[in-house]
């Protein structure tokens, strides 16, 4: 497996990326959710397609990582799907990529991406969510009871200093992406620590900075990509965990529902199990999709 670093223009910015050659012509383009950057989101899943001869295109969101944009750390839901378009766009063009056969992956909040981003793009050849935050206001008061009262209202308070201080040109006020309940961070819910140990078990990942900005605790819960799902017109695997208590697998198999070209693959375990116990299910499923959807159009 040999990857080379490229960048493709986003915007104002352009967007750090690693592209895997492939020998089959399809490409599968990956991103992380919330702050997980390029290499600890995708290597894991990024190498299991590429031996299977696929293209992979594994980048970063603006701000994060990599790539351009600043202030650092903000997650903004447009400017991120932006940045998918974008990534499509780039690949379609690579030499070793059919446009006819791309396909989309993403997990936790970049899985919801996929709902949207699928919506608007028909010539897709698939798209892939993993354990996809699909519907934030069914999730959020999950979320809000896995917090302490005290750390919900001192999260709030930075959320709206932060949001304030970002109109007068303050930089951002930063928490923890995930961190024990009774923490003030982004995320506490029982399986939110899981992290580390899936994405970085050998702390190899030193410039991944677990941090997010606070206003997203105040945009989040109005985040609910999953209502696109009936305009997707590629097939869509949706691959949900029966213990995830960070995205929550009921509000992603009824959104799947709504796809016309859906299927679902639930595995046991919590938010992050596709990255430990139950990797090897997770990425057999999606190389199966793959093979199917995304298989030469001399191959039948």
């Amino acid at each position: 497996m040999q990857r080379k670093a490229v960048r493709f223009a986003s915007g104002d910015t352009s967007c750090a990326a690693w592209h895997y050659p492939g020998s089959n012509g399809g490409c599968v383009i990956m991103a992380g959710g919330t702050s997980v950057t390029k290499e600890p989101a995708s290597d894991l899943f990024a190498a299991r397609f590429n031996d299977a001869g696929f293209a992979v295109l594994a980048f970063d969101h603006r701000r994060f990582g990599q790539s351009g944009g600043a202030p650092r750390q903000i997650v903004r839901f447009d400017e991120q799907i932006a940045d998918w378009h974008a990534a499509i766009e780039y690949a379609a063009g690579l030499p070793d990529v059919d446009p006819d056969r791309i396909s989309i992956w993403g997990f936790s909040l970049a899985g919801g991406h996929v709902f949207r981003v699928a919506a608007d793009h028909p010539r897709l050849a698939g798209a892939i969510a993993q354990t996809p935050l699909v519907d934030a206001r069914a999730v959020a008061p999950h979320a809000m009871r896995s917090m302490t009262p005290l750390a919900l209202v001192r999260l709030l308070g930075l959320g709206v200093a932060d949001l304030l201080g970002g109109l007068v040109g303050r930089p951002p006020l930063l928490v923890p992406t995930a961190g024990p309940r009774g923490a003030v961070a982004s995320l506490t819910t029982p399986d939110a620590m899981d992290g580390d140990l899936a994405l970085d078990p050998d702390g190899r990942h030193t410039d991944w900075e677990r941090t997010v900005a606070a206003r997203i605790a105040l945009q989040i819960g109005g985040y609910r990509p999953g209502r696109h799902a009936a305009r997707i017109r590629c097939p869509l695997l949706v691959v949900v965990c029966d213990q995830d208590r960070s995205a929550l697998p009921g509000p992603a198999v009824r959104a799947a529902r709504d796809a016309p070209r859906s299927e679902v693959v639930q595995l046991s375990g919590s938010h992050y199990a596709p990255f430990l116990a139950s990797h090897e299910p997770a990425v057999e499923a999606e190389i199966s999709f793959l093979q199917k959807h995304l298989a030469p159009r001399d191959a039948g």
